[in-house]
């Protein structure tokens, strides 16, 4: 708000921005989360593929397997590795929705986060797809203005915590490679970065489609839950498993927006 402010916009709080023309948005905003997550997803999954792979470029010179990391290790490496990834993608799609006048600390808006990352981290069009039908419905419940009475703090942390499973194994799963000897650190770099970098993605376009509707309520009436993708990704769809927060907000006793 201080560099709208700054730029000569009338805003006294965050929901002011919505009445912004994107442009004025555009200007402020920046590109900061677009290079600024990504390298630091990227920090970290190298640092988890040096101890997945089990440095093999020190071993070779010095202790031999005898040294190679436990199972122990290994595990904890991913597991810290995905909480990191986790913790980075939800700080950059809160930032791109504060960008946009959305508080991603409100209950709803957390949900919305939380499918927002299901969208940028679903691979095969099977996941992606229902990932983006989830994002549409609740888009449209959001600016439709549904009631929200029943979505309680422990909801949210329920969905929270199941998420947080299906998102770790999704990305174990597509992290296999950080435990290839010598290669584990470039693999885990770069599997991190493009899981930043199409996050970020994602982001800006459920942000930018959602402030428009709010702009353009005409807009809603073209809006469908999908198909959005047609099947031609490389990626066969029992490579990455479907993600739905709609169905773990159900599952937790909140509305169904199915």
């Amino acid at each position: 708000m201080a560099l709208h402010k700054k730029r000569g916009h009338e805003v006294e709080s965050l929901s002011d921005l919505r009445r912004l023309d994107l442009e004025q948005v555009d200007a402020v905003r920046g590109r900061k989360a677009s290079w600024y997550y990504p390298a630091a997803a990227a920090l970290s999954g190298a640092g988890a593929g040096l101890v997945i792979s089990g440095g093999e470029l020190v071993l070779a010179a010095s202790a031999g397997a005898a040294a190679a990391p436990s199972g122990g290790a290994i595990a904890g490496a991913f597991a810290a590795d995905t909480a990191a990834v986790l913790g980075l993608a939800s700080r950059a799609v809160g930032h791109v929705s504060l960008s946009y006048g959305y508080d991603p600390e409100e209950p709803a808006e957390k949900l919305f986060v939380m499918s927002v990352v299901n969208v940028g981290t679903a691979s095969s069009a099977t996941a992606k797809n229902a990932a983006m039908a989830d994002i549409s419905r609740l888009t449209q419940a959001l600016f439709r203005g549904k009631a929200w009475e029943v979505l309680s703090e422990s909801v949210v942390t329920k969905v929270s915590s199941q998420f947080a499973k299906a998102f770790g194994f999704r990305l174990t799963k597509k992290g296999f490679g950080k435990a290839v000897p010598a290669f584990g650190i470039v693999v885990g770099g770069t599997l991190n970065w493009t899981t930043l970098e199409g996050i970020v993605d994602a982001a800006e376009m459920a942000y930018r489609r959602r402030f428009l509707l709010e702009k353009y309520p005409h807009l809603a009436d073209a809006e469908t839950p999908g198909p959005f993708l047609d099947d031609d990704f490389d990626v066969p769809d029992d490579a990455d498993e479907e993600i739905s927060v709609l169905d773990e907000i159900v599952e937790a006793g909140g509305p169904d927006l199915h």
